[in-house]
């Protein structure tokens, strides 16, 4: 596929077929514009960790999927950016994609960007020793790049659960990696239907108005919200803007004031009573 083709923006409507819409190609949700990011001297960012993140217009949303590969809900989501005509970013964990070869190449045939997200998702780094870190983070970057063959890996970097270290920022600064939060989260890690998960998600996307999105395109109810989930973004009138590495400096915008890190409040209560928030959707007021 043209690539050219694939990454335009098409508008348009929908036609009826009795009373059941008809997604055409002309209502297709499309992939808006593409930020070039140079990550030259490194940089952390997404509101949820840190005090900055992408200066994105209104309504604009960069999409990312941690913790893949895994066939069946990785082909999912795929199949449903495909069919939306939408660019994506993947975070990719070194030992699935070392399981699951072909299915990294596809991600990147397809035109999406692929990031690291550690070689075996040690929950967090934070609990680690530095070395033992270092190498988890350069042995994933290793397999997937062997993977990847003549396909650029983007030096972009998620920590597992967001669980950075000063001294880890640094040194992936001196590599010229950058570090990625996020602004707004699914919370998919907690079970829940699919519809539930969209009118979750998209609650959050409107009260934020604009920002990067984590999602897991390991989990199957993710794969299931996809299709409604993208055509709920269309009708209501989002945009998908497309980033890849590059060598122009990205434009940040500076958090609000009295910003806080919702991660490190999260971590630290963790690091008190030892155990995973996973049993909540990871916000400070439960489903809201």
């Amino acid at each position: 596929m043209d690539r050219r083709k694939f990454v335009t923006a098409i508008a348009g409507g929908m036609a009826y077929y009795g009373s059941r819409p008809v997604f055409t190609q002309n209502s297709r949700l499309g992939t808006t514009r593409t930020l070039n990011i140079g990550t030259a001297g490194g940089f952390q960012l997404g509101f949820k960790s840190y005090p900055k993140s992408f200066h994105l217009n209104a309504k604009e949303l960069i999409l990312t999927f941690d913790d893949g590969p895994k066939p069946g809900p990785t082909n999912a989501v795929l199949k449903a950016l495909r069919d939306e005509q939408v660019l994506a970013t993947f975070f990719l964990i070194g030992q699935n994609a070392v399981a699951n070869p072909d299915l990294v190449k596809r991600i990147a045939a397809e035109g999406h960007t692929i990031g690291t997200h550690s070689n075996t998702h040690p929950m967090t780094m934070r609990d680690l020793r530095e070395t033992t870190a270092k190498t988890d983070i350069e042995v994933g970057i290793q397999n997937i790049s062997k993977i990847m063959e003549n396909t650029t890996l983007a030096p972009f970097f998620r920590y597992p659960g967001f669980g950075d270290t000063p001294a880890l920022n640094t040194w992936l600064g001196s590599r010229n990696i950058g570090v990625f939060g996020t602004d707004i989260w699914a919370s998919d890690w907690i079970t829940m239907t699919p519809d539930a998960q969209l009118s979750l998600l998209m609650k959050r996307i409107r009260s934020a108005g604009r920002g990067m999105v984590l999602l897991h395109d390991i989990r199957q109810q993710t794969a299931d919200m996809m299709p409604d989930f993208l055509r709920q973004l269309k009708t209501e009138g989002y945009k998908i803007v497309h980033m890849v590495a590059g060598n122009s400096p990205a434009q940040f915008q500076d958090a609000p004031p009295n910003w806080s890190s919702e991660t490190d409040r999260f971590l630290n209560k963790r690091s008190t009573h030892k155990t995973w928030p996973i049993s909540t959707p990871f916000e400070d007021s439960s489903y809201d």
